[in-house]
């Protein structure tokens, strides 16, 4: 795909951004060509494959959402027509890296049109997206069960997993305004897994105004405002970059799962530029006991 840089035009996106399309258009069309996809409420790398159809109405959605900026110099193969391809849509949705609006790069200002927050833009413009959703009263009830084959110690704030099949819904913001996670009826607890688990995690976005996501990562200290500059995903499918805001069609979920195959103390988080800084971050431990 060739871009051409229209100069008069001032919402360009980064240079670096330009220069990655090439390689994150190749990995792209692997992942179309392999029938690898998540549906708009996953990443492009997400928790393993998925059918083609599903890649496809991601896609569709994708383009749909990109369509409604008009096909003028914006859309319509002039500086950003880029977007409406591949690239775009690795750009923008995430690929085995975040997407490169969570790397330091900005959103391009006729998508957030006097807004200041790209969580904001992104829950709006994602939230009808295709995927799975759950009523408001079924995402309170899971998110207040304690998982079969844990241990809540809600004096510690810790969930503890003793079982190699380990199954947890978080929910996202669910007493807004706070941005927050809630696990088992806790506030962002430690969650507790043995090494060699294979971890399965429900997640549910219950903010009607934002997106959200989930990533375990490396842990370190405070939270920075964009974390997934530096920190990738800590195990191959522990991530999920976004979902949408809920609607009255329900609240989107995804699942991630992984491997804790590393032994260490790392973190789960929000990677919506400024969320981990406002909250939503919490321990997750892979203990070497048996």
């Amino acid at each position: 795909m060739t871009v051409t840089a229209d100069r008069s035009v001032t919402d360009q996106p980064p240079r670096r951004s330009r220069r990655r399309r090439v390689a994150v258009a190749v990995v792209a069309g692997l992942l179309a060509a392999a029938g690898l996809g998540t549906g708009l409420a996953l990443s492009l790398g997400g928790s393993g494959p998925t059918p083609a159809s599903a890649t496809a109405a991601s896609y569709g959605y994708y383009q749909s959402v990109m369509g409604r900026y008009g096909s003028g110099s914006m859309m319509g193969g002039g500086l950003y027509g880029w977007m409406m391809g591949q690239s775009g849509y690795a750009w923008m949705m995430g690929s085995a890296n975040a997407p490169e609006w969570m790397r330091g790069q900005d959103l391009p200002g006729f998508m957030m049109g006097g807004e200041s927050d790209p969580g904001s833009v992104m829950g709006r413009l994602f939230a009808d997206a295709p995927g799975p959703r759950v009523s408001p009263s079924e995402a309170t009830r899971l998110g207040g069960e304690v998982p079969a084959g844990a241990t809540a110690d809600r004096a510690a704030n810790r969930l503890t997993f003793t079982s190699s099949d380990v199954h947890l819904v978080v929910l996202a913001s669910p007493s807004m305004p706070a941005e927050n996670f809630r696990i088992a009826g806790m506030t962002n607890p430690t969650v507790v897994v043995p090494k060699g688990a294979t971890v399965s995690i429900e997640f549910v976005n219950a903010d009607s105004d934002m997106a959200h996501g989930l990533v375990v990562t490396a842990s370190g200290a405070a939270a920075p405002r964009m974390p997934m500059m530096t920190a990738p995903p800590a195990f191959s499918g522990a991530a999920l970059w976004f979902l949408g805001e809920s609607t009255s069609a329900g609240m989107h979920t995804g699942t991630l799962t992984f491997t804790a195959g590393t032994s260490g103390t790392y973190q789960y988080l929000c990677p919506v530029p400024g969320h981990a800084q406002e909250g939503m971050a919490g321990t997750f431990v892979v203990s070497s006991e048996s």
